[in-house]
C-alpha cells in the first residue's frame, strides 16, 4: 500500500488480510453487468459497490462517486486508485450516517460479510444495505438461483463445495435467504423496495455474458434473438468444463417452455426505495426517451402509466456479449415499433472495419451495422431441428429450399455473397412465414464467398450438429457428415459435391477462428478437428456426460454393424474357400482318369503342330525383312 492509496482505505475492523475475492475470470470492459450498471447510475451519483466486482466495473462508473465495501484488504489496495473511498470490513463497518444514491451488490450478499467480524446473515446484510440507501435510490442486487441451470448441469453437487471460499454454502435449506424470485420480491417489498426490473443472468452467476429481462423471456418464447442469445452464451460455457448435459440445449428448451427465467443461474434485480421523487436513469439520458409519457403523448395520463414501467423505460431488454476476447456488449431495447439494436459505444473504438483486412481475418464485426429493429421470427436452426425430429420432410424441403433461394437472391454483381450474407448460417437467420432475414448483421465476411460455399458451410454446420448431437432425423444412419451435407443440399435444390463441402469446411475453420479470436496455430488445430468430425463423435468442444454417452452408444452401434459385416464377410470367404476346395478335388479326380489321359494324347500332335507353325511363321518374317546393309 502506497502513501497515495492509504488515505482512501478505511479499516474499521473485520478486514481479511490474506484473502482475495476479485474474480479470476473477467469479461472485456466488465461485460453486460458493467454496461447495465452504467445505465442505472446517474452522473454525479454516490454509489456503494458492496462486495467484490470486476475492476472494469469501476471504470464504467467513472461519472459517479464510488465507495467500495470489501472484506479483503488486498482487493481494497487493488481498487483504491479507481474508487473515491474503500471500506475494508463487513457490512457493519459502514458509517451509520452514510447514504447513497445507488447500491450495487452484483456479487451477491454472501461475499459482503467478513469471517473476521460479526455475522449478520443474508437478511441482516440486506437490512444494512437498505439502510444505507437514500429514499428514491436504486438497489442492484444479485441472487443466485438454487435450482439454476448451472447447478442442474454441474458434475459436483452444490452441497459438496470444498474450495477455500466455501465457508458457507447457500441453498434452499437456508430459510434466511430467498429461494426464488417471488420470495426476493417479497423480501424487498417488506423493506420498502419496489422491484422495477429483473434480469436473468446466463450462463453462470459469477460471469454472465447474457442478461435478459425475465418478462421478455416469459412472453417471447419463440423469439429467434433470445434463442440465439441463450444458446450462444451457454455453448461457450460448456466448452470450458465438463457438465452432465448440454446447458445450451436445456436453456433453449426452457425458453420454449416459458421457464427460462425460472431456470436462470442468477437474477439481477433493480429495486427502488419508496418515496422516490425522481426516476434513476442512465447517465446523460434524454428525458424524452427515459419517460414514456413524454415519448408517447397518448400515454401522458399519469393514471395510465405504470410506475414500474417508468423505471424500466430506458433499460435494455437484453445485454449480450459475444465474439472473440475484447468484444463489447450489444444491447436490445424495446421501442414503440418493437425491439431495436443499441450497440455499446465502447465497442466502436479503433474503426472495426479496417482491422480484419489488416490482420487478414476471414470475418470481423462491425458494430455500426447494429441499427434499426431486431428481425422478428423463429431461428432457422430451431425450425430445422423440429422438422428433423418430427420427420417432416415437406417442412424441411420448404425451409431449406426457401433458404437457398433467399441466399441466391443476395448475391453481388460478381455472383458472390458479401458482408453479413457471407455468414448467414442457419443459426444466424430468422424466419417469419416465407421471409428470411439475418439476425445479427454485425458479423461480416472479410471477402465475398461463393453461394455454394456459403450454403455448404451452413448445411455442414447443421449436419455436424445433427449427427454429433444424436438428433433423430429422416435419413439413413450410415451417412457421414459430408454425405448428409450433400443430402441436405439436394433437399434445398442444390447439387453439392464433396469437394465443395471440403472447401466449406476450410471456410468454417477460418471464420470460426476469427469469431473466437484464435491464432494461427489454433486455426490449424481447429481445421484438423473439423475435417476429422465423424457421426460417432461427441459435439465439437463439448464435454457433456450425456452427449458422451450418446456418442458411446453410436460408436457401439457402429461397432455392432461392423462386427456383423465382418462376420458376413468371413462366412462368405469360408463358403468360397469350400467351393474352391471342391473344385480343386474335382480337378485332381478328373486328371487321373483314363479319358483325361486319352484326350491329352489326342491333342498332343495338335499342340506340336501349332508350335511348329508359329516357328515357321517367325522365320519367314525374318527372311523377308530388309537387311540393314540394303537399307543404307
Amino acid at each position: 500500500m502506497t502513501t497515495e492509496t492509504a488515505p482512501r482505505i478505511a479499516l474499521p475492523g473485520g478486514e481479511m488480510l490474506a484473502w482475495s475475492d476479485l474474480p479470476a475470470e473477467r469479461l472485456a470492459e466488465g461485460g453486460p453487468l458493467a454496461a447495465l450498471a452504467a445505465r442505472v447510475v446517474p452522473a454525479g451519483a454516490r454509489v456503494l459497490l458492496a462486495g467484490p466486482h470486476d475492476p472494469a466495473l469501476l471504470d464504467r462508473l467513472a461519472h459517479a462517486e464510488v465507495t467500495c465495501l470489501l472484506r479483503s484488504h488486498p482487493d481494497g489496495v487493488a481498487l483504491a486508485e479507481r474508487a473515491a473511498q474503500v471500506v475494508v470490513a463487513g457490512p457493519a463497518g459502514l458509517p451509520a450516517g452514510e447514504r447513497f444514491d445507488v447500491v450495487i451488490a452484483a456479487a451477491g450478499l454472501d461475499a459482503v460479510e467478513s469471517v473476521e467480524g460479526t455475522r449478520l446473515g443474508w437478511t441482516g446484510v440486506l437490512d444494512r444495505l437498505t439502510a444505507a440507501l437514500r429514499p428514491g435510490g436504486a438497489l442492484l442486487l444479485r441472487l443466485d438461483n438454487p435450482l439454476g441451470l448451472h447447478r442442474l448441469v454441474a458434475t459436483s453437487p452444490w452441497y459438496a463445495g470444498r474450495d477455500d471460499s466455501a465457508w458457507l454454502i447457500g441453498g434452499v435449506l437456508d430459510a434466511d435467504r430467498p429461494a426464488n424470485l417471488e420470495q426476493l420480491r417479497g423480501r424487498l417489498g417488506a423493506r420498502g423496495l419496489r422491484a422495477d426490473a429483473c434480469f436473468a443472468a446466463y450462463p453462470h452467476p459469477a460471469a454472465p455474458t447474457a442478461l435478459v429481462d425475465t418478462g421478455a423471456l416469459a412472453r417471447r418464447t419463440t423469439s429467434g434473438f433470445l434463442d440465439a442469445a441463450l444458446h450462444g452464451a451457454c455453448s461457450r460455457a460448456v466448452a470450458r468444463g465438463t457438465v452432465l448435459q448440454d446447458p445450451a440445449r436445456l436453456a433453449v428448451d426452457a425458453l420454449h417452455a416459458g421457464r427460462a427465467g425460472e431456470l436462470a443461474p442468477a437474477w439481477l434485480v433493480l429495486a427502488r426505495k419508496s418515496d422516490a421523487p425522481a426516476t434513476v436513469g442512465p447517465a446523460g439520458a434524454d428525458p424524452a426517451v427515459a419517460d414514456p409519457a413524454v415519448a408517447d403523448p397518448a400515454v401522458a395520463d399519469p393514471a395510465v402509466v405504470d410506475p414500474a414501467a417508468r423505471g424500466r423505460a430506458d433499460l435494455p431488454v437484453a445485454l449480450v456479449q459475444t465474439g472473440p476476447p475484447g468484444a463489447g456488449v450489444v444491447e436490445v431495447v424495446d421501442g414503440p415499433d418493437g425491439w431495436r439494436w443499441r450497440a455499446a459505444k465502447a465497442e466502436t473504438r479503433g474503426g472495426p472495419a479496417a482491422a480484419p483486412f489488416a490482420s487478414r481475418l476471414a470475418a470481423y464485426r462491425d458494430p455500426g451495422a447494429l441499427t434499426g429493429p431486431v428481425p422478428d421470427g423463429r431461428l432457422l436452426r430451431t425450425l430445422l431441428l423440429d422438422g428433423c425430429l418430427r420427420r417432416d420432410t415437406d417442412a424441411l424441403r420448404r425451409l431449406l429450399g426457401g433458404y437457398a433461394r433467399w441466399l441466391a437472391g443476395q448475391v453481388d454483381a460478381d455472383g458472390r455473397l458479401a458482408g453479413p450474407f457471407g455468414l448467414a448460417s442457419v443459426d444466424n437467420v430468422v424466419v417469419t412465414g416465407d421471409a428470411y432475414a439475418v439476425l445479427d448483421p454485425s458479423w461480416r465476411a472479410a471477402e465475398p464467398l461463393a453461394v455454394d460455399v456459403v450454403l455448404a458451410r451452413s448445411l455442414w454446420r447443421f449436419a455436424a450438429e445433427l449427427l454429433t448431437g444424436g438428433y433423430a432425423h429422416p435419413w439413413t444412419s450410415t451417412l457421414d457428415v459430408a454425405g448428409l451435407t450433400v443430402v441436405l443440399g439436394g433437399v434445398a435444390g442444390h447439387d453439392l459435391d464433396r469437394p465443395t463441402v471440403a472447401a466449406a469446411v476450410e471456410a468454417e475453420a477460418a471464420i470460426a477462428a476469427a469469431l473466437h479470436g484464435l491464432d494461427a496455430d489454433g486455426r490449424v488445430a481447429l481445421a484438423t478437428e473439423l475435417r476429422a468430425v465423424e457421426p460417432t463423435d461427441p459435439p465439437i468442444g463439448s464435454r457433456s456426460y450425456q452427449q458422451l454417452r450418446e456418442a458411446w452408444l453410436r460408436q457401439r452401434e457402429e461397432l455392432t454393424r461392423l462386427a456383423a459385416l465382418l462376420k458376413w464377410t468371413e462366412e462368405l470367404l469360408t463358403s468360397r474357400e469350400r467351393a474352391l476346395r471342391r473344385a480343386d478335388a474335382t480337378i485332381h479326380l478328373l486328371s487321373g482318369s483314363l479319358s483325361y489321359r486319352v484326350g491329352r494324347l489326342a491333342i498332343a500332335p495338335a499342340r506340336i503342330a501349332k508350335r511348329g507353325a508359329r516357328a515357321a511363321k517367325r522365320r519367314a518374317r525374318e527372311a523377308l525383312a530388309p537387311k540393314p546393309e540394303e537399307t543404307q
